[in-house]
């Protein structure tokens, strides 16, 4: 067993309360006494007790809790990592939920991580649950949400648009000359992220006169063989298509495989397009056109924002941290 306060006073010949101020780096007490105390908790092997720290009655909580859709995205494992980072430099440590896009699974967590009065929130996306908004309304720490970009947040927004993601690439592809596109998505009536980028993608294509063909939108989880089969299965109904826009770059990749197992060329036959700026593209033969989301810096900026506001700075309401078209070879 490590040394507590109290093995350390009766060793320092001091109070519990006095160690306590010691270590918490207080005052009211000498030098000679801090060095002693210090010395005895370096040689008992004491660790502190992060979890009372962040808990205790009598100081402020380090913890932030932030709710992601997913722990296996690797999307949100980058933004995760930028959180993470910038909170331990400040001071803070991170609690890590998921709500599988599901906004009642959202509120059911925040119900119970508000119960440990965390110093902050973090969460993705805009939408809630009525009774989600009425608990964050309430709550007295800071409250951010990233990724989908809102300019009416409940406190405080950090990210960008999908909705103009998808018009950005049907704009491009329009302008490529394509003319018959279709698409292929995951998560059906469960991403409305995802649904967002292709109602953006569709309302463009309609205003040019060239409407959306054909769609193929899985239950099934984004990934490479979801987008290797959504494309078999949306070529199987509609062969005359000139371009096909993926839900992200994983997806993306498996139609780039599925398009090489037929002898499809791409993008001489079909254009290909993805969506987030994924590592795995970085490694294909031709550069994917895609958009490219600067995930780290979204995480980042949500950290610094929300520590920001728990020091009583003024910082703004809404960051947009904007996305890159990447024009790519594929499309």
């Amino acid at each position: 067993m490590k040394a507590n306060l109290e093995d350390i006073a009766r060793a320092a010949g001091v109070s519990k309360m006095t160690v306590s101020r010691v270590l918490r780096g207080g005052s009211g007490f000498s030098s000679q006494t801090r060095d002693k105390v210090m010395k005895f908790a370096a040689s008992m092997g004491y660790v502190p007790n992060r979890l009372a720290a962040a808990f205790g009655s009598d100081q402020a909580s380090t913890l932030v809790g932030m709710c992601v859709p997913r722990l296996t995205s690797g999307l949100f494992g980058q933004v995760l990592d930028g959180v993470d980072r910038a909170l331990g430099r400040l001071g803070y440590q991170l609690m890590i939920g998921a709500n599988n896009h599901s906004a009642e699974e959202e509120e059911a967590w925040i119900r119970q991580v508000i119960a440990w009065r965390p110093a902050g929130l973090i969460l993705s996306g805009r939408t809630h649950t009525p009774g989600t908004v009425d608990l964050l309304r309430s709550a007295t720490g800071p409250v951010v949400e990233i990724w989908d970009l809102t300019t009416s947040p409940i406190d405080m927004s950090v990210g960008f648009s999908h909705f103009d993601c998808g018009a950005e690439m049907g704009q491009f592809l329009l302008r490529r000359g394509r003319r018959r596109a279709g698409y292929v998505g995951a998560l059906a009536r469960a991403d409305v992220m995802g649904a967002a980028r292709l109602e953006g993608f569709e309302a463009t294509l309609t205003r040019a006169g060239h409407p959306l063909v054909a769609r193929e939108v899985l239950h099934d989880m984004p990934g490479f063989y979801a987008g290797y089969y959504g494309l078999e299965t949306l070529l199987a109904r509609e062969a005359r298509l000139d371009v096909v826009y993926f839900h992200n770059d994983e997806m993306a990749i498996g139609g780039l495989a599925y398009a090489q197992a037929r002898g499809i060329r791409v993008p001489e036959d079909l254009g290909i397009a993805g969506w987030g700026g994924m590592e795995a593209a970085s490694i294909l033969p031709r550069r994917l056109t895609t958009t490219v989301v600067p995930t780290t810096a979204i995480g980042k900026a949500a950290a610094e924002a929300l520590v920001a506001r728990l020091k009583g700075e003024a910082g703004a309401d809404v960051t947009v941290v904007p996305t890159r078209l990447e024009p790519g070879e594929t499309g």
